[in-house]
């Protein structure tokens, strides 16, 4: 009688091609990279050309908001974004790091702190302005306000479990987009000042990420439902926001030097918040997709069981 052979076992299924666990893993780098090139592109535009100052300044001066619950709840915004809150909100990010026994993310949280603002406030105080729009006014790029706030958001979305990411996310874009605003209503900033801010932080995020993901090597998971949810409202807020901005940016340098009078003061500022806004949806849309598809703890399984 003739035995039958044992049928053979199917090796453990990989956890990801190498290809695919380099690119995962070397993709923040790829956004550092990006982010800081449109901060730069972003002075360029609005701090080196004499349109370019002219519409950010118009948007900034047109911002005349006159409704006194208005103006108190961005006055509160503005005041509660100080360098202590960030301190708080750092403090709280490294505890909370350290009771999920994840160091790494304690440690990416300081780093993404300290690099971004250390940087915006060298570049604010390192940066000249020259005076080509008839405004004199010292240098204001980028927003300290606008990348204390970020970093405060981004570092609450690091540290969360990955299910939450996204929720933790959407609510820290509807207090960043808050605080950008009331920075250029207050006068303080133009809206290239928060827009670069928010690139600046992203880029040393990313910076950040990019440390994590060195440390848990591995194929990335997909985004879970709630993620997906918060994906699909920041892509429709700033798609909305950056047609409507692209539109109405055209028509403020229009009416700056070929019609004057075109458009007023007021849709000058309109304008100028649908571009902070776009941008806002923009960086977290990246941040929480960095975050939420972080692969499992402990190394990829490089082969079958015996």
């Amino acid at each position: 009688m003739t035995a039958v052979a044992p049928r053979p076992t199917r090796p453990a299924r990989r956890s990801g091609t190498p290809r695919r666990n380099t690119w995962h893993t070397v993709t923040p780098l790829l956004v550092a990279t990006t982010a800081a090139a449109l901060a730069f592109a972003v002075h360029r535009v609005f701090i080196g050309t004499s349109l370019g100052q002219l519409v950010d300044t118009a948007a900034m001066r047109g911002g005349d908001v006159e409704h006194p619950r208005v103006t108190e709840v961005l006055t509160r915004t503005l005041n509660a974004t100080q360098l202590a809150s960030l301190a708080v909100v750092c403090v709280l990010a490294a505890a909370f790091g350290a009771l999920r026994r994840r160091l790494d993310l304690s440690i990416a949280a300081a780093l993404l702190v300290i690099g971004a603002n250390v940087t915006v406030q060298l570049l604010k105080a390192g940066l000249s302005r020259p005076e080509l729009d008839d405004f004199p006014a010292p240098n204001s790029f980028p927003s300290g306000h606008t990348a204390a706030a970020v970093s405060a958001a981004f570092v609450l979305v690091l540290v969360f479990p990955r299910a939450l990411r996204g929720t933790v996310g959407l609510v820290g874009a509807g207090y960043v987009a808050i605080v950008a605003v009331a920075t250029v209503w207050a006068e303080w900033h133009r809206p290239s000042d928060a827009v670069a801010a928010m690139l600046i932080v992203l880029a040393w995020g990313a910076l950040a990420v990019f440390g994590v993901r060195l440390r848990r090597a591995g194929s990335p998971r997909p985004l879970q439902l709630p993620n997906r949810l918060v994906m699909g409202v920041l892509a429709v807020t700033g798609a909305a926001t950056a047609a409507v901005s692209l539109c109405w940016l055209v028509a403020v340098a229009l009416s700056e030097r070929v019609l004057p009078d075109l458009v007023s003061g007021r849709f000058a500022f309109l304008a100028g918040t649908a571009g902070i806004i776009a941008t806002v949806a923009g960086t977290f849309i990246i941040w929480v997709r960095l975050n939420a598809a972080e692969p499992p703890a402990g190394p990829p399984v490089q082969g079958g069981t015996k």
